[in-house]
């Protein structure tokens, strides 16, 4: 659907291609990139340098992000809405199923603790707010990293050095071997870790996409692997794909195709 609002879907538009190099860039590439007209990336970037959001670099006649655009993403991690939309629709999903949840966000090749919603009387978790582990190591990360582009998981992982080598249950030790658990996470619908991070638990878990259809979040459920049977994990991984689908429409995004 065409903006109603188009200067700001295209400030917008600037600021993301922006977030995306790895660092200042030409007017000219803006406007190709986004196809834009010259007059309009000028006309856009007066602005946000004026505003702060862009700095300009005369000598080098590049643009790039101005302190304005990291104070958006302090106050981002101040706020925490990731956390806020998330920690309702987690407790609903434990009261749901009565099994413990997480919410975990990707960083660099990590996934990030950021809601942790534990169910009665079951087992406590080496997981919690704040902690990291090793994307390829849990379901949740698999879920992301499944629905990534081919050529950002194989930056991530260049080579067997990417792995880490202190946890020891794991298969998954090579690009190969993670490519191959991949293609089957995406057969399958959705991830599944077994014992990878601690013996006799297992995960399923669904991705939460953006608007672009991108992964941003992966929403897991875990339980000791001997008391839950494929048809209850099916039953699992149902209540989660309906948990992904309303965070991915609070977060402007889509439900996720079928």
């Amino acid at each position: 659907m065409e903006s109603k609002v188009p200067a700001a879907t295209n400030t917008l538009r600037v600021l993301r291609f922006l977030a995306t190099r790895r660092g200042p860039v030409s007017a000219a590439s803006i406007g190709a990139a986004l196809e834009l007209p010259r007059s309009t990336v000028y006309h856009l970037l007066a602005v946000m340098i004026d505003e702060g959001f862009v700095t300009h670099l005369p000598e080098e006649r590049l643009y790039g992000l101005g302190i304005a655009a990291f104070e958006l993403s302090s106050a981002w991690v101040r706020q925490d809405p990731m956390a806020r939309l998330g920690a309702p629709l987690l407790r609903a999903l434990v009261d749901a199923v009565g099994e413990n949840a997480h919410l975990a966000l990707l960083h660099a090749r990590d996934v990030v603790y950021v809601v942790e919603e534990r169910a009665p009387g079951r087992p406590s978790l080496v997981t919690d707010v704040g902690v990291r582990i090793p994307a390829h190591l849990t379901a949740s990360g698999r879920s992301m990293l499944a629905d990534l582009p081919a050529a950002q998981v194989r930056a991530l992982y260049p080579n067997r050095d990417a792995f880490s080598s202190r946890w020891e249950h794991t298969v998954v030790t090579s690009p190969s071997r993670l490519r191959a658990e991949l293609d089957r996470t995406r057969a399958r619908g959705w991830a599944v870790e077994e014992g990878d991070v601690t013996p006799e638990f297992a995960s399923v878990a669904v991705a939460a996409h953006d608007h672009r259809g991108l992964p941003v979040a992966g929403i897991a459920l875990t339980f000791l692997s001997h008391r839950v049977d494929e048809d209850r994990r099916r039953d699992l991984v149902a209540h989660l794909r309906q948990t992904a689908d309303a965070l991915s429409t609070r977060l402007h995004g889509g439900p996720r195709a079928s």
